[in-house]
């Protein structure tokens, strides 16, 4: 396929510029050679089409970078094509994917010239309008594009390439757009790609959300990574040489390589283990990929397997069989962990082409394969489930994020109905979430559950091979408790669904008793009832309605002491008034108080922070050197986050519109609150004080001093006040050097934020 004339007049007459005509031609081309597939005549002229039309609405328009905006779009169309393996329809969708968002293209343009099929898909990637109401766009646009997977999961799929291209070029966006945008690809995107199997693309978009928010730990491994390149090439030949004779032997095309792990697989051993980057031996993975068809697939990897642990002595608690029976995404391959040359232990990846592909590329090349593999179809089991979540009405949007996360796990367990069909669920799932995965009202009448004959509490957590049999009875019905027993999005969904339900027809009760106290009172209903849930400032008329019902709200008491009537309408009495407004009053006076902190060292949205009320979030404590951002909460006003706190990514994907650029102005003369855990061997008396010397040489308070020990090991939490990140990391590095310490680290808590 090559650039035709009308493509080249499109260019043109659409872009004066003679050097960015050309950049955009040379990166049309690269989108062409990356379609791999043969195209049909038909297929061809709708991507020109496409193109031709993108080009042309997207004419006035320019990424933040100062390139023509169409640049995107088009890589948005390579990576479908080259890194995804999507066809034809989806390269053109992609391609139209923000005109009708971003330019007066309308989408019934986009159907009249490329047919319902596309029209339905750039609908899909389309924001909305702006013109609803919610307590978070963001949420409500996420579940709009969620919600397509059931139909078309094209949609999903494009995107995942638009939010990669947009975090490949992050670095023209503000700060704490970046850090907002990372947030959001941590907490749904990533989950998502690998939940799809995109392998490749999870790894990249964790990486690069790690540059955004950990920049200096990112650059830190990434320049120890480069600096031992050559070593760890040699140790991988190393393992490799005894290998290759065996497999050579087997007669069948192979290739076996080493693969580095990812920056940010490494950061997280670092933190979750306290060891140093020195400390971790497995930065690589040797992958072994057989050339084999299908039927013999398993067969030869099997004896791959043998050959590797002839050589290099296995450790055979580690050798997951994911051949057998694959991951819920289509993943299959056999992993093993041997100890290789000098005793380290190495993992080894054993699979076919066809295997790799579906790693690499997941949904789109699964469905390449759709018949080869004797296996199910993974996908369809997982749509299947979505489509339930999906079906359930959510009034609330971060309620379905929420529910949708949970359906994006990593681990698994493999249990079984007593009739021995196999049931995949999620690590820590219950037995009422495998009631619920049998059928919804399966899980909504579950009385009784017993599992491998064994009668088991509802919460019991299932592990691989239970077998699992539900009793059930028409009588029962959900409670508050249930949600406190179940992991899966569709258990907490249905159990939701069924409790405001419940609550509905309880509120029905109330509403009658308030009607008729209002009756009795000759007072209009709406406007009265409107002035009761003001007062009592209650969400909404049903939450009156419901306490009313439930005995927690007298309305006759409620009127009587509290209550004039003027004109036909309940008018709260001015004392209660002004008793309410002094509530407030001292109320954000002892606040205020509690959160004082020295002003004029912070510029929050780029202003000195004396302008608003804030404070420094407690379950982060940032401190001067930290990346940070500002958090406008609904009454404590601007809390100070550090761009990784635990909550950030909650916050910045499901309220982005209530973020502010932070950052710190000049050198602070206050003490800021950090929390640092310290493990290591209980070597007798002496622990603690050998602790706190070290600390105070450095001319640290200790605020807080706690430890604890067991069976020769303590652990030990120690908050100091600090100035800075260069006096912290200082403290955590002399620590780490005392005899007998294994781990110094920076706590991190996460928990509720006043939102």
């Amino acid at each position: 396929m090559s650039i035709t004339a009308s493509t080249i007049q499109t260019l043109e007459s659409s872009v004066p510029n003679k050097e960015e005509r050309q950049f955009i031609q040379r990166a049309y081309r690269k989108l062409l050679r990356s379609i791999k597939m043969p195209l049909s005549k038909e297929d061809s002229n709708t991507i020109r089409r496409a193109f031709e039309l993108a080009v042309d609405a997207h004419k006035e328009q320019r990424r933040k970078s100062g390139e023509p905006y169409i640049t995107h779009p088009i890589e948005v169309a390579r990576i479908c094509a080259e890194e995804i393996g999507l066809g034809p329809t989806a390269v053109a969708c992609a391609l139209l994917h923000d005109v009708v968002e971003d330019t007066e293209v309308s989408l019934k343009e986009i159907e009249e010239q490329f047919g319902s099929v596309v029209a339905r898909i750039v609908d899909g990637l389309t924001k909305l309008d702006g013109t609803y109401t919610s307590n978070s766009p963001q949420a409500e646009n996420l579940k709009k594009v969620l919600s397509t997977l059931v139909d078309d999961v094209r949609v999903v799929l494009i995107k995942m390439a638009d939010r990669l291209h947009n975090m490949r070029t992050l670095g023209a966006m503000p700060h704490h757009k970046q850090i907002k945008i990372a947030a959001e690809t941590s907490y749904i995107y990533a989950p998502l790609a690998h939940r799809l199997g995109l392998y490749n693309i999870k790894t990249e978009l964790q990486d690069l959300c790690m540059k955004v928010t950990d920049p200096k730990p990112y650059q830190e491994i990434s320049r120890k990574l480069k600096e031992s390149q050559r070593q760890r090439t040699r140790y991988i030949n190393e393992f490799i040489k005894p290998l290759t004779k065996k497999l050579d032997a087997l007669k069948v095309p192979y290739r076996i390589f080493g693969r580095p792990k990812s920056i940010y697989s490494i950061w997280s051993k670092i933190k979750n283990k306290g060891v140093s980057f020195e400390e971790i031996y497995d930065l690589f993975a040797i992958r072994i990929v057989v050339d084999v068809e299908p039927e013999e697939e398993k067969d030869i990897c099997w004896k791959v397997y043998s050959i590797v642990t002839a050589v290099h002595q296995p450790i055979p608690e580690r050798l997951k069989d994911w051949i057998s029976t694959p991951k819920s995404n289509g993943y299959e391959s056999l992993h093993t962990t041997v100890i290789g040359p000098k005793g380290r232990y190495v993992e080894v990846q054993i699979r076919s082409e066809r295997m790799d592909e579906i790693a690499e590329k997941g949904y789109a090349a699964h469905y390449r394969y759709k018949g080869v593999s004797t296996q199910r179809d993974v996908y369809q089991i997982w749509l299947d489930s979505m489509r339930d979540l999906l079906e359930n009405p959510h009034t609330d949007p971060l309620e379905f994020l929420s529910d949708f996360k949970t359906t994006l796990f990593k681990e698994e367990v493999y249990v079984y109905t007593p009739k021995g069909d196999m049931r995949i669920l999620p690590k820590g799932a219950t037995a009422l979430d495998f009631a619920f995965n049998i059928h919804s009202d399966v899980g909504y009448h579950c009385t009784a559950v017993k599992v491998n004959s064994k009668l088991v509490p509802l919460g019991y957590e299932l592990r691989n091979g239970d077998q699992v049999e539900v009793f059930t009875s028409r009588k029962q019905k959900p409670g508050e408790s249930w949600l406190k027993m179940v992991v899966t999005g569709k258990a907490r969904s249905k159990i939701r669904s069924a409790m405001k339900e419940e609550r509905r027809k309880k509120g029905e009760t109330g509403k009658e008793t308030l009607e008729r106290k209002l009756r009795n009172l000759k007072l209009e209903f709406d406007k009265n009832v409107e002035v009761l849930v003001r007062f009592l400032k209650l969400p909404s008329w049903a939450d009156l309605y419901y306490a009313i019902a439930m005995g927690e709200i007298n309305p006759t008491d409620l009127i009587k002491n509290h209550f004039d009537i003027e004109n036909g309408l309940l008018v709260p009495r001015k004392e209660e008034e002004e008793k309410g407004a002094e509530l407030e009053r001292i109320g954000k006076e002892r606040k205020n108080r509690q959160n004082k902190v020295p002003k004029l060292k912070l510029f929050v949205g780029g202003e000195p922070a004396d302008k608003y009320t804030y404070s420094f979030a407690s379950c982060c404590n940032p401190v001067p050197g930290d990346e940070i951002f500002g958090f406008i909460t609904t009454n404590s006003g601007i809390k100070i986050h550090r761009s990784n706190c635990p909550n950030a990514t909650n916050l910045m994907s499901h309220y982005g519109y209530r973020i502010m650029s932070a950052e710190w102005a000049a050198a602070w003369n206050t003490n800021f609150v950090a929390k640092l855990r310290v493990t290591g061997i209980d070597d007798g008396p002496g622990v603690i004080a050998r602790l706190s010397n070290e600390i105070s040489k450095l001319g640290v308070n200790i605020r807080n001093f706690n430890i604890s020990g067991d069976a020769g090991y303590f652990e030990s939490m120690i908050s100091i006040l600090v100035q800075n990140t260069d006096q912290l990391n200082l403290i955590i590095q002399t620590l780490r050097k005392l005899k007998n310490i294994t781990a110094v680290s920076r706590i991190e808590e996460e928990q509720d934020e006043n939102t």
